[in-house]
Order: C-alpha cells, then sequence, then structure tokens
C-alpha cells in the first residue's frame, strides 16, 4: 500500500490521496468529510469493507499533511449515483492524531 505525495496547497492537485492493493483514489477537499479518527467520501467503484488502505491527507489551510492509515467499515451505494464510504484510521501518531482533530474542526470536518 502506498499514499501519493501531494504538493502545493494552491495547486489543482487533490488533497486527499487513498491507496491500496485494488484501489488508488484522487479526492478534492470538498468531497472528504473529515472526522477526530476517521474519514467519509464518495467513491465511483466500492471499496471492499475491511480494506485495509493509506491515506494521505492535506490541509487547504496551512498545508500540512498526514499519512493515515486505515481499514474501510463501510460501504453504501450504487453505481449509478456512487458509495459512500467510511474508513477509521489506525495506529495514529500523538502528532498526526493532533493536526487531525485540527482538521476535524476546520470547514473540512463535520
Amino acid at each position: 500500500m502506498s499514499a501519493k505525495k501531494l504538493t502545493d496547497v494552491n495547486s489543482f492537485q487533490p488533497a486527499v490521496s487513498l491507496a491500496s492493493r485494488d484501489v488508488k483514489l484522487e479526492l478534492s477537499a470538498d468531497t472528504v468529510s473529515i472526522h477526530k479518527n476517521g474519514i467519509e467520501f464518495r467513491s465511483p467503484a466500492p471499496i471492499n469493507e475491511w480494506s485495509e488502505m493509506t491515506v494521505a491527507l492535506q490541509s487547504p489551510q496551512d498545508g500540512s499533511r498526514i499519512s493515515c492509515h486505515g481499514v474501510i467499515v463501510a460501504c453504501a451505494g450504487n453505481k449509478h449515483t456512487g458509495y459512500h464510504v467510511s474508513m477509521v484510521f489506525t495506529e495514529l501518531t500523538r502528532q498526526a492524531q493532533a493536526r487531525l482533530n485540527t482538521m476535524a474542526r476546520s470547514p473540512l470536518g463535520c
């Protein structure tokens, strides 16, 4: 599993990159809801529950980056409307948890 390193905050690059052996997604900040222990996002393809993924998050406010490992806990939807995916992060460092809490309280969070 890997995550793409994200570039400048003001570029047109996505704010979230997700990767596993089977799936790789590049998502913009407006399609992701960040929580203090995970994220929710829309996916054009289903992702199997309990799949492990690596996520790279970049804050559009200060450019700080977080790389997190997590597990897909829910995926609902269909091929016509897309899939709503919920992911819980595992093994966060204290520093990553602090940055994630800041992002969760920002406009990116719920």
